[in-house]
């Protein structure tokens, strides 16, 4: 989906910015004119008047007013990344955005309506109306399945407190089309898994028996059909709330999506579709279980490529403990998996992440179980102490603190620290402390700053 995708409403606001700016530059150019005795005259109301905006966007705001005028008041879609009132998109590829508006109207049988607006030359004309009926219009999305041309609009439709339905709609003869008709699902991922440079449609949902289902749909005689269906380990409860579906690509550089369910916040499930001799097939899932082979500690992580290396990796998280037994707190050490067709799982990287104060650092090969880490908390800071093990003894190497607070420009400067990330209100410092240069596996300064990074939010791959 195109970044630059905004709310009309929003250039009228940026205009507006914008003349604003211009009449305080204005106003202080004629005061300074007055002063310096020019002959120049304006009346307040000169000074003062707004200029139009471009006629297109009046219009606009007609044909929106006329569907407001009728008994409708906007409904906006209530969840995804578009959830404006009135959104500019490109659905034919032409250069030209149209206007997408979403409304309701309480009167009609199908309340819910999605409104699309042409433009043409200076101004804009109605020419399609998409109906529904439900409580809300959950989300939209628009994506070229068919690689026509012709953006098709995935609309989630609220049915009810506990129901969504989703339906593919197509402009391409001019009119609605509705390619896939009010499927049941709780979330939704596109993604080339057949590699045959269409996109294919992945819709979560629960069987009768509440299992979790993942029902592929792919292109067939020019129309979306459902080809086949597998078996995830989560339910739909455990996927709506802090679960994730990630696009990604296995160790072999086929595409593949990697679900994962969270149980209750404290356990997750992860399973990894991918298409093989036409079937949409889950390789973790095991024969015998029923379950996926990838359950562990949920720790706010998810499957991505963590490396850099186009690969997607899995977290398996292990609850990281000082010498002394006890649980750090909010930091892991987290052991990343690549997977092959197969499902056979290959660990490519260790790294520490401290949840709790947002960054991680990549372990060396070589300290593989000989460092612990411990945590540690104080005012307007919290540190990370990262020790080895030598003649029964933790010899303490390296330190990695979070500052904040008005004095922490101050306390970074301190005891010869190593800045390793400024934020706004935040500094990230280190401490190669003296062991470090003693110990055999000690780190450069340079492998310090390439191993320490912040952890960031990725987005969800589907609008729903």
């Amino acid at each position: 989906m195109q970044s630059d995708r905004r709310l009309w409403r929003g250039r009228e606001e940026t205009v507006k910015r914008r003349i604003y700016r211009g009449l305080l530059s204005l106003i202080g150019l004629c005061l300074l004119l007055a002063v310096s005795g020019c002959g120049f005259s304006f009346s307040p109301e000169e000074l003062y008047s707004l200029p139009q905006l471009p006629a297109e966007y009046t219009e606009l705001n007609n044909c929106i007013n006329q569907v407001i005028e009728s008994g409708a008041e906007y409904a906006a879609p209530v969840s995804g990344s578009n959830i404006q009132s009135v959104q500019l998109e490109d659905l034919n590829g032409d250069g030209e955005e149209e206007a997408v508006a979403f409304f309701r109207n309480t009167a009609d049988e199908k309340p819910l309506k999605i409104y699309i607006f042409t433009a043409e030359e200076e101004t804009y004309r109605q020419t399609a109306v998409i109906e529904g009926t439900g409580t809300s219009i959950y989300s939209i999305a628009y994506e070229d399945l068919d690689q026509d041309g012709w953006k098709e609009l995935l609309v989630g439709w609220r049915v009810n407190t506990d129901l969504q339905a989703l339906s593919v709609y197509t402009l391409r003869s001019g009119v609605p089309e509705e390619l896939i008709r009010g499927t049941n699902y709780v979330r939704y991922a596109v993604n080339d898994l057949n590699q045959d440079d269409l996109w294919e449609l992945v819709v979560f949902r629960a069987d009768a028996e509440g299992n979790g289902m993942a029902d592929y749909y792919c292109w067939e005689d020019g129309a979306l059909q459902l080809r086949t269906s597998a078996r995830i380990t989560s339910t739909m409860a455990e996927l709506s709330q802090q679960g994730r579906v990630k696009s990604g690509t296995l160790a072999d550089s086929s595409p593949a999506l990697f679900v994962t369910g969270v149980e209750e916040s404290a356990w997750m499930a992860t399973d990894i579709l991918t298409v093989k001799n036409g079937e949409l097939v889950n390789i973790l899932l095991s024969d015998v279980t029923g379950v996926s082979s990838e359950v562990a500690p949920f720790c706010s992580l998810y499957p991505e490529d963590i490396n850099g290396d186009n690969i997607t990796e899995v977290p398996r998280p292990v609850t990281e403990h000082g010498r002394n037994g006890e649980e750090d707190d909010g930091a892991w050490r987290i052991d990343w998996y690549a997977f092959a067709g197969d499902g056979t799982g290959t660990l490519v990287l260790h790294t520490y992440h401290n949840v709790e104060d947002g960054w991680y650092l990549r372990l060396q090969e070589t300290w593989d179980g000989q460092v612990a880490a411990v945590r540690s908390t104080g005012t307007d800071e919290s540190a990370v102490t990262f020790s080895y093990r030598e003649n029964e003894a933790d010899i303490p190497f390296l330190r990695i603190t979070k500052l904040t607070g008005p004095s922490r420009e101050i306390r970074a400067t301190r005891g010869g620290r190593i800045i390793l990330r400024r934020q706004m209100e935040t500094i990230y410092t280190a401490e190669l402390l003296e062991a470090n240069e003693t110990w055999r596996h000690g780190l450069s300064e340079d492998e310090l700053l390439e191993a320490f990074n912040l952890i960031t939010q990725e987005w969800t791959t589907s609008d729903s």
